[in-house]
């Protein structure tokens, strides 16, 4: 498609988009009135209008049945998580049984290590992404001293070329060859967080077992966001976060995949508690821990009702829409932003430069080249809710659920009347 840089080229796009009715299921912050063009749902998604009601029928639920609600709400309590497994599984490209949800991401990918990095002698390196999240770079770190191993010695991380921006897949497999049996885990963020590159879970998670490596992802950039099959590519585990694309609310709670092959063991390594021990028997308080045959075996406690409320609505939305629709939308409206871009780009003189990869999701990461914070500030009093990341590098995440064509065209203009500002 030929776009062009106009209002009313921007209206077209939005009359034509099949998702367009999805904007006004979502509550957008104002500023100077006007709903404000939001590129944070890499962050922290917007609210479904539908969330409020699925609370308030958890706290109607206690109010009116207190305790009683755990087997006698409209949604009992005691197994209102497994509401979420037939979508998510949709969703991640799973069965329903490889899925839970229980905890946050961070914890759940700790736990997922208890069973998934068990290194011996000679097979005890972890592979990873230079500068990957800063947590996942802690989560490692922490994993590989509780094992009595050092860092440096444990963990390889696959670096970017000199003088690039991302990752390249033959450098990631050749590493891994590298490696070879010493290698115990691989464990990538599958969507980069930084420069919003999309690895090929697919053939690093293939190459990886091929030398008998574990492979888990740290899904919390890609869930939502990029096509998912994490039972077809054989992946052992992944967790990810839900407040991103998921829409569910602030550090809610997270999504755990556990590959078939591993579900109903009793003898693998795991933490383990009263929620993952089997449902027939566990009000009968057995002293034997007998694990739920699916994934919620790695679940320790009961998991937060009131927290899983607003995911399950958002979830509702995902089975109404579907991720195919979800990802044509995204990929037309990444590249009309790019196209934006580079529009104003040629407009101003300017010298920004993406570095994200063509293997992308929804984001966009800028080097905003001879323009630092005071760009960044403007666009935010202006309407533009963005994402600033050090040196210099903001990002740009326009969720195809309630993002428009004609916000593209609106930040365009926005950055072009900031740039000319600055200048005078």
């Amino acid at each position: 498609m030929q776009f062009e840089n106009s209002l009313a080229f921007a209206q077209k796009l939005d009359t034509q988009d099949e998702l367009r009715k999805y904007r006004d299921e979502f509550h957008f912050p104002k500023i100077n009135g006007e709903d404000v063009i939001y590129f944070t749902g890499n962050s922290l998604g917007l609210q479904p209008k539908i969330a409020k009601r699925y609370i308030d029928e958890v706290m109607e639920d206690w109010k009116e049945l207190a305790v009683e609600g755990h087997f006698h709400a409209d949604k009992p309590w005691w197994d209102y998580h497994e509401r979420l497994a037939g979508p998510l599984s949709r969703v991640v490209g799973a069965n329903p049984e490889e899925i839970s949800v229980m905890n946050t991401l961070s914890v759940n990918l700790h736990l997922l290590m208890v069973s998934f990095y068990r290194p011996t002698k000679t097979r005890f390196k972890i592979l990873c992404e230079e500068k990957a999240f800063p947590s996942d770079q802690y989560i490692l770190q922490s994993q590989v001293r509780f094992h009595g191993f050092e860092n440096n010695e444990a963990i390889v991380e696959v670096k970017k070329r000199t003088g690039e921006y991302f990752w390249r897949t033959e450098d990631v497999l050749k590493k891994i060859e590298e490696i070879g049996d010493e290698l115990a885990l691989v464990m990538i963020g599958g969507v980069n967080y930084y420069n919003g590159q999309v690895f090929d879970m697919e053939t690093i998670t293939k190459t990886a077992k091929s030398v008998g490596a574990y492979v888990g992802w740290d899904l919390a950039h890609a869930v939502g966001n990029v096509e998912l099959k994490l039972h077809d590519w054989k992946v052992d585990f992944a967790a990810w976060c839900s407040y991103k694309y998921m829409n569910s609310g602030p550090g809610n709670a997270s999504g755990v995949y556990v590959n078939e092959k591993y579900l109903g063991e009793s003898d693998i390594p795991r933490f383990e508690g009263w929620w993952g021990t089997k449902k027939e028997t566990r009000f009968l308080m057995k002293p034997e821990f007998e694990p739920m045959s699916n994934a919620d075996a790695w679940q320790i406690s009961n998991p937060s009702v009131l927290a899983l409320a607003p995911y399950l609505a958002s979830l509702e939305l995902f089975e109404e829409v579907g991720m195919e629709s979800l990802i044509k939308k995204r990929e037309k409206i990444v590249s009309y932003l790019e196209f934006i871009l580079q529009e104003i780009n040629n407009d101003t003189n300017t010298s920004f430069e993406i570095i994200t990869p063509k293997e992308r999701g929804c984001q966009l990461s800028v080097f905003l080249h001879g323009h630092g914070r005071p760009l960044f500030d403007y666009l935010t009093q202006n309407g533009v809710i963005a994402d600033w990341r050090e040196p210099n590098v903001i990002r740009l995440a326009p969720a195809p659920f309630y993002c428009s064509y004609q916000d593209m065209f609106r930040f365009g203009q926005i950055l072009k009347e900031g740039i000319l500002t600055k200048r005078v």
